[in-house]
């Protein structure tokens, strides 16, 4: 059995190759009646989309996203909506090595151990290439959600955090990090164009807040809400580290200094705090929805790394080709789109089982 679709109400499957001659998503479960069409879901796969910095793979793909189905006069009809995204800046010849040798780090070895063959293209299945269907996906997810916001933006690339302090949502988008600290940028550039020099790449975190989620969205024991986000966004690729809230940071707390203390609010209950990161027993509780995810560098370097053949002899291998030297980066847009995946989800499992 193979796994490419998530979600239960509101359920999406990928599929497609990195250099393959498309890839795409099929959206089920959409409520009827929205207003959908490319435009509305462009502007999430251009924040993603390759090329657009020196920080980033330079394969150039338009990303241009095309409605196939479940769409009829500008609204969702509740069919499967089928999204397409054509590939056209392949270069398979730059992966002759990598069909000869494993990269350590990649999915290489562990795709022959599970199927006995694979793609070397790109990496195929497991190339970060498949996000991309991923966020178009998420951008039909958010006309389920209108009354969330949500937002991601990287806090640390290469062990260099962000000073919170100047945290700065307007910087977001000024920037090709989706950095919120302005003076930060500077260093991550030092930090990026180093490696690509010396033929490395960099690690980063990405933290994602969902404004708005109403109390009560989400299940006890095993579909929490939580345990749904941490599932969507360990899928991501080069993911290795997801926390909620204060996530690990919790364990160096006192019981007094970790729990979200409550007084009498005008609308419910005010929060003095939000280390939970706005979720309780898996079931929301109103406070902004935090999560933060860890990336591991980009595999694909040209440093030379032992490995082995696929006949088992030891040698080095240097990946060619383009490649992101954080691939932290492009994955805010990603983040955004599963989160907004996993809530669309969550919000019409409420509405099933309380009518509300």
């Amino acid at each position: 059995m193979s796994y490419n679709s998530f979600g239960n109400l509101f359920r999406f499957t990928t599929w497609g190759e990195s250099h393959g001659p498309a890839l795409g998503a099929v959206v089920d479960g959409c409520p009827p009646g929205l207003a959908l069409s490319e435009a509305d879901l462009q502007p999430w796969l251009d924040k993603r989309r390759p090329g657009t910095s020196r920080f980033t793979t330079q394969r150039q793909e338009p990303d241009a996203v095309r409605i196939l189905s479940g769409v009829y006069e500008g609204r969702t009809t509740g069919t499967p909506i089928s999204l397409m995204i054509e590939n056209v800046d392949q270069r398979s010849k730059d992966y002759s090595e990598v069909a000869r040798a494993y990269r350590p780090g990649h999915a290489d070895y562990a795709y022959d151990a599970k199927y006995g063959l694979r793609d070397p293209r790109g990496g195929g299945r497991s190339s970060a290439r498949e996000t991309a269907a991923r966020v178009a996906a998420g951008g039909v997810a958010r006309l389920v959600i209108p009354e969330v916001k949500i937002r991601a933006y990287l806090v640390e690339i290469g062990g260099i955090a962000i000073d919170r302090s100047r945290f700065d949502d307007a910087e977001i988008d000024n920037n090709p990090f989706f950095c919120p600290d302005a003076g930060t940028v500077p260093l991550w550039e030092a930090a990026l164009d180093a490696a690509r020099k010396s033929g490395s790449s960099l690690g980063a975190i990405v933290e994602c807040v969902a404004d708005g989620v109403p109390a009560g969205w989400g299940a006890p024991l095993y579909a929490k809400l939580d345990s749904q986000l941490a599932a969507a966004c360990m899928s991501i690729n080069a993911v290795k580290g997801v926390e909620i809230g204060d996530g690990f940071g919790v364990a160096r707390l006192r019981g007094e200094d970790n729990a979200d203390a409550m007084r009498p609010g005008n609308d419910g209950p005010l929060f003095l705090a939000n280390h939970a990161g706005g979720i309780v027993g898996g079931i929301s509780t109103g406070q902004p929805v935090v999560v933060r995810m860890a990336l591991k560098p980009t595999s694909s370097i040209l440093t030379p790394v032992q490995t082995i053949t696929r006949d088992g002899e030891a040698t080095e291998i240097v990946t060619k080709g383009r490649h992101d030297p954080c691939v932290g980066i492009r994955a805010a847009p990603v983040a955004e789109a599963m989160m907004a995946l996993v809530l669309a989800d969550a919000k019409l499992m409420q509405r099933g089982q309380t009518g509300r």
